[in-house]
């Protein structure tokens, strides 16, 4: 029986490294993924990207993978060194059902059951993060992520009713700024704020940031094109299809002579535009077998690319 892997899925190598799925197809035997954490004396350390990619040209340069298909190096592990392969909807059922080791468990427990009282089915769920590997700490956040579309409208609809009935609470402009910090995007606080505020697709529970997040499993159709890029580029065009905004990647089709959507690879983009709105984007321009787009996010940090609205009339 042939692997099934989906972003936002975690693998596990006998070397102690754990990566994050980001591509649902396999590239000639390889997961195509980026290195998150790394064991050391049994415990998990957090890698930032920059320290991901040194760690693997000076230990691990098997795992570093040019593809073909997305003319890009990323991390590619071999299917043949998969030594565990974490599942968020099996690793979230497992949570529910156990007792709670540590606070971060104490509310997920928590954020369930509120969501459940609300009629959300979890069953369409599942954990990433550090909560999927076990990696959490006294300040981890939450991270859902909801693998049927109609769910995942539905529980941004909960979130807005339940910071409403001061169920869970809202973000504050601290909260924001953090956030903002941590993230290090290419827009101005205001302008990260005010795209951020109208997702509705985070939320505090006990004072612990928890966010949604959408893994469609029937991703669009286009994504299995070749493409090679073509350099950078800065344009404004009307989105006319935004029905893919919380997707991954996120996709904004657009109404421009040569450029047929925009695909965001890192969250900062998802759902960062509704249908009808003009929006200004920086990334790399790619030529495909189905036409060009331009791609926000061709690294996890997305220095110098992003995507913002600039009307909404």
């Amino acid at each position: 029986m042939p692997f099934s892997f989906q972003p936002k899925d975690f693998i596990e190598t006998p070397e102690g490294l754990a990566f994050a799925v980001v591509l649902s197809a396999c590239e000639q035997g390889r997961i195509l993924s980026q290195l998150r954490y790394r064991r050391e004396h049994g415990q998990w350390h957090k890698l930032t990207s920059e320290q991901a990619d040194q760690l693997l040209r000076a230990y691990h340069p098997n795992y570093r993978y040019y593809s073909v298909t997305h003319d890009v190096l990323l991390h590619g592990v071999p299917v043949t060194r998969l030594q565990r392969h974490h599942q968020p909807r099996a690793r979230l059922q497992a949570l529910l059902q156990s007792a709670a080791r540590d606070a971060v468990h104490e509310d997920l427990k928590q954020l369930a059951q509120r969501l459940q009282r609300r009629e959300l089915d979890l069953r369409h769920w599942g954990i990433t993060g550090s909560l999927l590997i076990g990696a959490q700490q006294a300040s981890s956040d939450i991270d859902l992520v909801s693998y049927d579309r109609r769910q995942f409208q539905h529980a941004r609809q909960l979130l807005h009713d339940m910071i409403a009935n001061g169920e869970i609470t809202a973000l504050s402009a601290q909260d924001w700024q953090v956030a903002y910090q941590r993230r290090g995007c290419d827009l101005t606080f205001d302008e990260y704020y005010w795209h951020e505020r109208r997702k509705a697709n985070k939320g505090l529970i006990n004072g612990r940031k928890f966010d949604l997040s959408l893994i469609d499993e029937s991703p669009y159709a286009n994504s299995q094109s070749v493409y090679r890029k073509q350099g950078r580029r800065v344009l404004r065009a009307r989105v006319t299809d935004a029905r893919f905004a919380y997707d991954h990647p996120a996709v904004y089709y657009l109404d421009h002579p040569t450029i047929m959507l925009c695909a965001c690879y890192t969250a900062t983009y998802v759902g960062q535009a509704e249908t009808g709105e003009i929006v200004e984007i920086a990334g790399l321009v790619e030529h495909g077998t189905h036409g060009a787009r331009i791609i926000v996010g061709s690294s996890r940090e997305a220095r110098g690319e992003y995507l913002r609205v600039i009307s909404n009339a």
